[in-house]
This record gives structure tokens, C-alpha cells and sequence, in this order.
């Protein structure tokens, strides 16, 4: 059956090829991007999605009203990454602006006309961050254990009105955001700063990025079926035995 999708975050990574995967599969997709410079690249990569330039943290969001979606993959999200101790207020702010409220603010656009027809779906990726929290990266990881929040809530909440809510939670993956994210805390980090053996923090950080990440298709043949399931788990984790890995690793 073919699915009306909106997808956020799709100028690179997972949403980009989750656009052209679930569009290659026959279902009507809007690929939207945070800039027009992204959806200019996107609309000349695939003549077969609808590109909309869609910055979930602005007045943007207000387009979506009146799409009439099936499907709400809510992919878009940054990283921020360095101590805790001392990184600087605003940018952890401006990661939760962009991680959940804007997620939650498209979000409640969207669920007005799923709700009216009694049926849709909303999928959030959140992360493995979401569930285990790590140092180094306590920014990132605080939005996505909020997004476990939200999705839990929203899942209990709408499911008597017809709509699922499933949540994503993907390991490390080489779509070049993990590379991006573990650099962010030298845009900031400075010596005077309070948290002691940063470099082997960093060090540390660095490790799953360097060594560890896998092939992304992985997650986006999860983005798919969980848009075409018939009903979804609460969480669905990629790999399905990240945890267990994780835990190895400490051991």
C-alpha cells in the first residue's frame, strides 16, 4: 500500500537514503532538507521525491499542516559533543532547539490530520545515546534519551486514536555525522576549562568513530519496514544486539 512519508533531515545520511529507498519502493515521498541548498542537491539527485526546504526549527513547520501524511519520520537532529563540566549553556540549548522541540513542534503539525483519520505513524530516531549514556557525549545523549521520552508518551497517548508512534535506535553508523559530532567540542573546548584528561576523553570518543562504525543501509532497510509494517515495537534497535555489544566492550 502506498504511504504518503515526510521525512526530516534528508540532505544527507539515513534521510537521504531512506528517501530514495522508500520512493524506489513505489511510496509518495517528501524529502525535506533544513536549507534550500540542500534541496536544490536533493531535487537534482532524484526526480521521483518531493523536496521541501523544512527547518524544523522555524516557522517551516507550519507547510506540513496541510500535507496530509501518512507517515512522519522524524530523522533531522544535530550533536554536540565535550564535557559536561563546561560546555558552554547555549549550545546544549540550541542541540535540545533542534533535537526535540523542533521534533515535537513538527510532530504536533502533523498529528492533527492522522488523528482525524483515525490512522498514521510517527517514527523518531533517537540513537543508542538514547538508552546509555556516555562521557563526552552527555549533549547529545540528553536530547536523545528526551526523544525516548517523548516517543514512550506519544505511543501511549495515540495509540487508542489510531496512530503509532515507534521509536529508532540506531548504533554507530559511517554516514559522516559521528565524525562530525566528535569534533564538535574542539569548536568550544579550551584550556581553561574545569574537566580534567580531556584529550583522553577525546581519545576515547574517538574510538566506535574511527574503528567501529558500520554500513548505514542497515538503518535505512529498518526505516522501511517500519514504515510498512502492520504494527511496530516500541523500540527497534540497530543492530538488534547493540546493547549486548556495548556491554562487551565495558566487560
Amino acid at each position: 500500500m502506498t504511504k504518503r512519508i515526510l521525512i526530516t533531515g534528508a540532505g544527507s545520511g539515513f534521510g537521504r537514503d531512506a528517501s530514495f529507498a522508500l520512493a524506489a519502493r513505489g511510496h509518495d515521498v517528501i524529502a525535506s532538507t533544513e536549507t534550500e541548498t540542500q534541496a536544490e542537491r536533493l531535487r537534482k539527485e532524484h526526480q521521483n521525491i518531493t523536496v521541501e526546504k523544512l527547518d524544523i526549527t522555524s516557522a517551516d513547520v507550519a507547510k506540513a499542516e496541510s500535507w496530509e501524511i501518512d507517515v512522519l519520520i522524524n530523522n533531522a537532529g544535530v550533536a554536540q559533543t565535550g564535557p559536561l563540566a563546561d560546555i558552554p549553556i547555549d549550545l546544549v540549548r540550541g542541540t535540545f532547539e533542534v533535537n526535540v522541540f523542533g521534533t515535537l513542534n513538527l510532530t504536533q503539525r502533523v498529528l492533527p490530520g492522522m488523528v482525524r483519520r483515525g490512522n498514521g505513524r510517527v517514527i523518531i530516531v533517537s540513537s543508542i545515546a538514547g538508552v546509555r549514556g556516555a562521557a563526552g557525549f552527555g549533549p547529545y545523549s540528553m536530547t536523545k534519551h528526551s526523544l525516548e521520552a517523548m516517543g514512550k508518551i506519544l505511543r501511549k497517548e495515540l495509540l487508542p486514536l489510531g496512530v503509532d508512534v515507534a521509536i529508532l535506535n540506531p548504533g554507530p553508523y559511517a554516514t559522516g555525522f559521528n565524525d562530525r559530532m566528535v569534533k564538535t567540542m574542539w569548536e568550544w573546548y579550551d584550556e581553561s576549562a574545569t574537566t580534567a584528561a580531556v584529550s583522553e576523553m577525546y581519545d576515547w570518543m574517538r574510538g566506535p568513530v574511527d574503528a567501529g562504525q558500520m554500513d548505514p543501509r542497515e538503518v535505512v532497510e529498518a526505516m522501511v519496514e517500519l514504515v510498512e509494517a502492520r504494527s511496530t515495537p516500541e523500540n527497534t534497535f540497530v543492530p538488534i544486539d547493540i546493547i549486548d555489544q556495548l556491554e562487551a566492550n565495558e566487560t
